[in-house]
């Protein structure tokens, strides 16, 4: 969960220091002795051992977007008592602040709870968050090593590999995942478009299981995917098929755009493909691939000031977009 710290790094930082609820309730006396916290403080004060009153105020004030003060309720609480969900608060509050912190604490909780897997599981984000993928890798081996159908971790460590370029590491633990939660949509969504992206035929077997299972025609990702294969092992009329069925399917399916103007301007049908583009644009204003697509089916029909502002618009939507900005270079 995202907070928003509202306190200048520095303060941030001090309190983040203090290790004992004096320091809590001295630092934000107002905010406790009021609601919706009163009662809890009062409670603490007459009996300031029981970790479970800290614990209720910390779940409290990181509802109400006190992170601070949460953070230290958590911490006062695992000090009394090693219980999962106090290392679970700290953790989860450290994590998006300080996540070097985060791996510290993390590894300490673990020696007084060696068979968490929620706290093994979040060392290894924090670690791929920092993308420090060998050492997540390297938990997600360890429980696999001794709970080897444990789901989260599977598909975590298939997020790693995908991270790192191993593609047949990913599509084999996705295929592991699979195969203990076939019924998990978004794991076959993932697996099939890992074989549509591999060339690998099983992404239509996939794919059109997962369209038959699909009744009331609510989802159009497998519809996409068998798109997504034909084009890729260049069976073009298969692959408009598949990608006008999918945008049937859903008006909105961005992508699906995207991949058929690609077939167009290759077949050299330039302002066909500008069309399919155009569509997607008015869809989502806010879409830079089709601004970036628009501009590259503009240059090829020799509109360079109209590429160059949509290469411009693609650039200011996503800054990380180098297609586009080695495009606009090209054109400056």
């Amino acid at each position: 969960m995202k907070l928003r710290y509202l306190l200048p790094s520095i303060v941030f930082t001090t309190l983040l220091a203090c290790n004992n609820n004096v320091g809590t309730d001295a630092a934000y006396n107002g905010l406790l002795d009021q609601a919706p916290y009163k009662t809890l403080t009062d409670s603490i004060s007459r009996e300031p051992n029981r970790d479970e009153l800290y614990f209720r105020r910390a779940i409290l004030l990181n509802k109400n977007n006190q992170p601070v003060p949460a953070l230290e309720d958590f911490r006062k609480a695992w000090s009394l008592n090693k219980q999962e969900p106090y290392a679970t608060g700290i953790s989860n509050l450290l994590i998006d602040s300080r996540p070097d912190s985060a791996i510290v604490f993390i590894k300490e909780a673990l020696r007084d709870l060696p068979q968490s897997i929620y706290l093994q599981l979040t060392l290894a984000r924090t670690y791929s968050s920092l993308d420090k993928n060998a050492e997540a890798l390297q938990v997600c081996d360890s429980i696999l090593a001794r709970y080897p159908d444990q789901l989260n971790t599977l598909m975590l460590a298939s997020e790693v590999y995908d991270k790192t370029g191993e593609q047949s590491k990913m599509i084999t633990t996705l295929e592991k995942a699979y195969s203990l939660a076939p019924n998990q949509r978004e794991i076959a969504n993932s697996l099939v478009y890992q074989y549509a992206e591999t060339k690998n035929p099983k992404a239509l077997l996939l794919a059109d299981s997962l369209i038959r299972a699909d009744s009331l025609r609510q989802f159009a990702d497998p519809v996409y995917v068998k798109g997504l294969y034909y084009s890729n092992t260049k069976q073009d009329a298969e692959a408009l098929k598949w990608f006008d069925l999918t945008i049937q399917n859903d008006h909105r399916y961005l992508q699906a755009y995207i991949e058929k103007g690609k077939i167009l301007l290759d077949q050299k049908k330039t302002q066909d493909a500008l069309k399919t583009f155009t569509l997607a644009n008015e869809i989502n204003p806010a879409f830079p691939d089709a601004w970036y697509w628009m501009g590259v089916s503009q240059e090829k029909m020799g509109l360079k000031k109209e590429a160059r502002d949509n290469y411009e618009k693609a650039v200011g939507l996503d800054k990380t977009f180098a297609e586009a900005s080695d495009a606009l270079k090209r054109l400056q």
